[in-house]
C-alpha cells in the first residue's frame, strides 16, 4: 500500500510536535539558563556567559568538588550495573525461550512485573531487607551463623544493595527485548548445525548472539543511560551515604536547584552531564559496529 505525502507528513507530525515541545526547547532553555546567573525563586541574575562551566569544571571550589563526585558516583555505579544488567536478563530470556511455549508467557509475567513497580515500593522493600538492624538479609545470616553486615552505611556493601534492588527492578524490560529478539532467529539454522553436531555454545556464539547482535548493543546503551539517571534508589535507600559515597550526579543537580536555589550552576552540570553520556554512547556505537 502507497502512503501519499501529506498522510505521512500528518503522521509524523505529532512525534515531530512533540520532540519540539519536550526535547528541543527544554534543552535549549536549559542551555540558555547554563549561561545565566539564575535562581529558582529570584528569576534571572543576568548573564555570565561560560563562568557556571568554568566554576563546575575546575577543582578547588564547592560548585566543582560536587560535580566531581557525584560524576564519580555516578560513573562507579554505571561500571558495576551495566553488564549484570544485559548478561542476566540474556541468560533469563535463554532460559525462558528454552521452555515449552505454553509456559514462557507465564515466566515472561513473572520476570516482566517487578518492572511495574514504583521506586518508591522497590525502594521500601530493599531497604528493610538490608536494614542493618533486623533486615531480612541479616536475619538469614544470623542463622546460618554468619555475622551481620552493615549494608546501608558501609562500603562497598551499600552498592551491592543498590544494585542488587536496580536489577531486580529493571531486568525484565531487558529479557522482555531478547526474547522478542531470541523469537526472530531462523529455526532452521539451529536444526542444520544440530545435524553438524554443533554443541550448545557453537550455537549460541555463531547463530543466536549474531542474530541478536543488534539488541544487545541497543539494550546495552539503554542501560548506561539508565545508569546515568540513577536517583530514587540512592535517595530512598541510602540517601546519598554513607559519607556521600552512593549520591549520583542527578542528586547533586537536584541539591544544586532546590537546596542551594542555583539553577544556573545545576542546569550546567546537566549539560556538561549530557554531553558525556553522548559521548559514551557514541564510542559505544562506534566500537559495536566498526567491523561491519
Amino acid at each position: 500500500m502507497r502512503i501519499s505525502r501529506t498522510w505521512s507528513i500528518t503522521l509524523f507530525l505529532p512525534f515531530l510536535i512533540c520532540f519540539i515541545l519536550f526535547l528541543v526547547l527544554p534543552l535549549l532553555y536549559g542551555l540558555y539558563i547554563s549561561m545565566h546567573s539564575w535562581s529558582v525563586f529570584g528569576g534571572n541574575g543576568g548573564f555570565v556567559g561560560l563562568d557556571n562551566y568554568t566554576a563546575i569544571l575546575t577543582p578547588g571550589n564547592i560548585y566543582s568538588n560536587a560535580f566531581y563526585l557525584g560524576l564519580k558516583n555516578t560513573l562507579i555505579f554505571v561500571a558495576i550495573s551495566v553488564i549484570p544488567l544485559v548478561i542476566i536478563s540474556l541468560g533469563l530470556a535463554l532460559l525462558v525461550d528454552s521452555i515449552p511455549d505454553k509456559l514462557k508467557v507465564y515466566f515472561r509475567t513473572i520476570f516482566f512485573i517487578s518492572y511495574a513497580v514504583s521506586v518508591t515500593a522497590v525502594s521500601a522493600i530493599f531497604k528493610w531487607l538490608f536494614t542493618g538492624n533486623g533486615g531480612y538479609v541479616n536475619n538469614v545470616l544470623n542463622t546460618m551463623g554468619f555475622s551481620s553486615i552493615n549494608w546501608l552505611n558501609e562500603q562497598p556493601y551499600a552498592w551491592v544493595a543498590i544494585l542488587i534492588a536496580t536489577i531486580w527492578w529493571t531486568i525484565g524490560f531487558n529479557m522482555i527485548l531478547f526474547i522478542n529478539a531470541l523469537d526472530e532467529v531462523d529455526q532452521t539454522m539451529y536444526e542444520a548445525a544440530s545435524l553438524d553436531g554443533a554443541n550448545w555454545w557453537k550455537k549460541f556464539s555463531y547463530i543466536t548472539f549474531p542474530s541478536i547482535k543488534g539488541v544487545f548493543v541497543f539494550l546495552t546503551i539503554v542501560s548506561v543511560i539508565a545508569s546515568f539517571n540513577l536517583y530514587g534508589q540512592t535517595l530512598l535507600i541510602t540517601a546519598g551515604g554513607p559519607t556521600q559515597s552512593t549520591q549520583s550526579l542527578i542528586m547533586i543537580i537536584q541539591q544544586m536547584v532546590f537546596t542551594q536555589n542555583n539553577l544556573g550552576v545545576g542546569s550546567a552540570m546537566a549539560i556538561v552531564m549530557g554531553l558525556i553520556m553522548v559521548i559514551i554512547v557514541a564510542t559505544q556505537y562506534f566500537y559495536s559496529f566498526r567491523n561491519e
